[in-house]
């Protein structure tokens, strides 16, 4: 789709040649322009930018040329964020080949949001699904979802997987920006890269500490009502000299029952979170530094075992303890080429405990049953610098990284069916190079970016439930980045990732659930290990177009769009299956153990995935506006079945107006989902739906109000009654929302 639309983008350029010469590098791209269809998203993303281009495309190239011009009022622009997580080297999202987002703590989203799903579900092919309950978020990225994502907090992984218990353990309240890379990641990140990587990063003593400042406090108060949230929340940073400063806070939501769209309650919800924070930088010397972070995140709930979708009528108390302590070392010279080192150790601890008010089979009323997952973990990376002549120039990066998972579970002390305990390593030694060269040899117009990486891991899961699985894998990339013009780039990747079993995949055993059949007759579904699970692997070609231009309607003001569109070939695809038979069709209830089924793990030789997604961007003193459009499909090659976590088609929209008179910013935001049919039980159909959300920001600037910060707002305006794919549950109506805070620095 994406090449379609940049065929037919650079041939409406070519009519500007004459004006501009440097476009009719363009020209030869046209007679391609007939041999492929224009989708419904291509032709209202072209109308946009062709209007705009049309008309003062020349103006806007001379301004561009002639001078910067002066900058919006915002103090982060975000049509143009720089990433880290792409390359583990500071880049421009609009340079890298490939798609990566980035969300900071600046933008409305947090203001907001009172879950990680609120933070990001405007990022295109990054969806959520299993219901509004918080435990029950499960994020997926390009149609793969669970251990296919990597999840960093301040660079510490978070490998916690649980079906029923939640991936995300920090409150958007600590979160000062999060990168979402979005495609294969493993030749940077190893095993779990195979949809990409969510990285958050925690407050430092810079966000409330302005350069003179020697302390800042915040203190912040909200609510909404569609569970009847409150939220308290205190931070407070302190430069101790000129070597060292730190920050540190406390926050705490309660909610109750939530209120969904269709008029009913979700009840059997109550979630009380307490998130700790303390964070420090130290600056040893001119360049050496030594930062710690620790995260303490504890939700007291009360829900079903099962808090995914409308879930059971049983209530559990469920407590849910995530702590993660990250220590960092960086050695930044700028005058030596050879070694920009950060070097890391770090150490997550995740425990739930459910306590069984009722019984829910095969466990009776007041078990106590705890999932422990402790990982330790270290990551060493070096940059080298080289000249290689006076037209290219490389960043070498290159490390070596270890984990270290252990895996716990019992009930009422003993050992717990279902939650199998175990120990992996994985060791990872890696290289990439950033090639960058300009008018190469003189036989190449324009900018070209090649970034080659490699990694080889090797890894080893072990359990006395059943024989060790162990593998090595190498994965590979190569992306390319080729600006012929300054405003436009055209990009294209080669990626290999790769995934190991997990835990439960491999060493599964007991009782998955059991259904009463009527007169004392029970059918009992077992889970069966597979200790010979093979690492599910991924080879994908993407391929996109990136226009970046300034000055476009006035001084000041950038246009972004990105997009591209990819395939991933998937071998030994790690599939869960549960086969139960159904009483009087596949087995009879009056045999005992007639209908008793199994749930397992198998590897699907063959399948693939395949999908688009685009980002645009506008801001100028007044507006922000943002759009996205993503697609995803996938199936089982062998049998034609779907597979993945597939979504809709959706299109999500963001426009804010700055308004400096009055010291506010107003916006909307809106998702447009079309009709879920891509199934292959019509039962999992879905229809399409509209969702709308408004807010309004107060920062004033004079006076006793300095240090204010209001926010309000209203999410599903219209109350509309919708549900997302893989959740039996309608997602919370209409919901009334604010939250004040106030900042002293002194």
């Amino acid at each position: 789709m994406m090449i379609a639309f940049a065929r037919t983008l650079v041939c409406v350029f070519q009519e500007k040649a004459t004006t501009f010469p440097d476009l009719k590098i363009c020209s030869v791209i046209c007679m391609w322009k007939n041999t492929m269809n224009v989708l419904a998203v291509r032709k209202f993303i072209v109308l946009f930018v062709i209007c705009a281009f049309g008309s003062i495309l020349d103006n806007a190239s001379a301004q561009q040329l002639s001078t910067e011009g002066p900058q919006t009022t915002q103090t982060t622009r975000i049509t143009d964020p720089i990433t880290i997580t792409a390359t583990k080297n500071p880049l421009r999202a609009f340079d890298f080949p490939g798609m990566v987002s980035r969300i900071t703590n600046s933008q409305a989203q947090f203001d907001q949001s009172s879950t990680i799903d609120d933070v990001l579900k405007l990022i295109p092919n990054l969806q959520f699904s299993r219901g509004p309950r918080r435990t029950g978020e499960e994020p997926s990225i390009r149609g793969v979802s669970g251990p296919d994502v990597i999840i960093l907090l301040d660079g510490a992984r978070q490998n916690f997987g649980s079906a029923h218990d939640g991936r995300f353990f920090v409150d958007p309240s600590f979160t000062k920006e999060v990168e979402v890379l979005k495609g294969p990641a493993s030749a940077l990140y190893g095993s779990g890269g195979l949809g990409g990587v969510i990285e958050f990063r925690t407050l430092s003593p810079s966000d409330l500490l302005r350069n003179t400042d020697k302390t800042g406090l915040r203190i912040s108060a909200g609510y909404q009502d569609v569970n009847n949230e409150r939220l308290a929340t205190i931070i407070g940073a302190v430069r101790a000299t000129e070597q060292i400063d730190f920050i540190t806070g406390v926050t705490k939501r309660s909610s109750g029952s939530i209120e969904l769209g269709n008029e009913t309650n979700l009840t059997n919800t109550e979630d009380e979170i307490i998130n700790a924070l303390f964070k420090t930088q130290m600056e040893l010397d001119q360049f050496h530094s030594l930062g710690v972070s620790i995260s303490s995140f504890n939700n007291d709930a009360e829900e079903p075992s099962n808090g995914q979708g409308l879930g059971g009528d049983d209530r559990t108390n469920k407590d849910i303890y995530s702590n993660t302590l990250s220590v960092k070392y960086a050695y930044k010279n700028p005058s030596n080429k050879l070694f920009d080192i950060d070097f890391s150790v770090y150490r997550t601890e995740t425990k739930v405990v459910n306590v069984l008010s009722e019984e829910v089979r095969p466990h009776a009323a007041g078990d106590k049953l705890s999932r422990y997952l402790d990982t330790k973990g270290l990551r060493l990376d070096n940059r080298s610098r080289y000249i290689i002549s006076n037209f290219a120039d490389s960043v070498l990066t290159y490390g070596i990284e270890f984990n270290r998972n252990t895996q716990d579970g019992s009930k009422n002390g003993e050992e717990l069916d279902g939650v199998p305990d175990a120990e992996s390593d994985f060791l990872g030694i890696f290289v990439q190079a950033e090639l960058s060269l300009v008018d190469p040899f003189d036989l190449i117009p324009g900018e070209l970016l090649v970034i080659p990486g490699l990694r080889y891991d090797q890894y080893e899961t072990s359990s006395k439930l059943a024989e060790s699985n162990e593998d090595d894998k190498s994965s590979q990339k190569i992306g390319i980045t080729y600006k012929p013009l300054r405003w436009l780039n055209v990009f294209g990747s080669y990626s290999e990732a790769f995934r190991a079993p997990t835990f439960d995949e491999l060493y599964l055993t007991g009782t998955h659930f059991a259904i009463p059949l009527g007169r004392g007759s029970v059918a009992v579904n077992r889970f069966v290990p597979n200790p010979a699970l093979k690492p599910q692997t991924t080879e994908t070609l993407e391929a996109g177009i990136g226009i970046n231009v300034q000055h476009l309607f006035q001084d000041g003001d950038t246009l972004q769009l990105k997009g591209s569109k990819f395939r991933s070939k998937m071998d030994d695809f790690i599939d869960l299956t549960v086969n139960q038979p159904a009483p009087f069709r596949g087995c009879s209830p009056f045999i005992r153990g007639d209908c008793d089924g199994t749930t397992n793990s198998d590897n699907v030789p063959e399948a693939s995935l395949w999908g688009a997604e685009v980002e645009l961007g506008y801001e100028n003193r007044r507006l922000v506006i943002g759009a996205g459009f993503s697609s995803i499909n996938g199936k089982n090659n062998r049998n034609g079945e779907k597979l993945g976590s597939l979504t809709p088609d959706q299109f999500t929209f963001n426009i804010g107006a700055k308004l400096p008179e009055i010291s506010s910013f107003v916006g909307w935001k809106g998702i447009v989902a079309n009709e879920f049919d891509n199934v292959d039980d019509v039962s999992n159909k879905r229809p399409g739906y509209a969702v709308h959300d408004l807010f309004v920001i107060w920062t004033p600037k004079l006076g006793a109000a300095n240090g204010w910060r209001v926010t309000a707002g209203v999410d599903n305006v219209m109350d509309k009654s919708y549900s997302r794919v893989d959740t039996s549950a309608v997602e919370p109506g209409r919901n009334i929302k604010g939250t004040v805070s106030y900042t002293w620095n002194w």
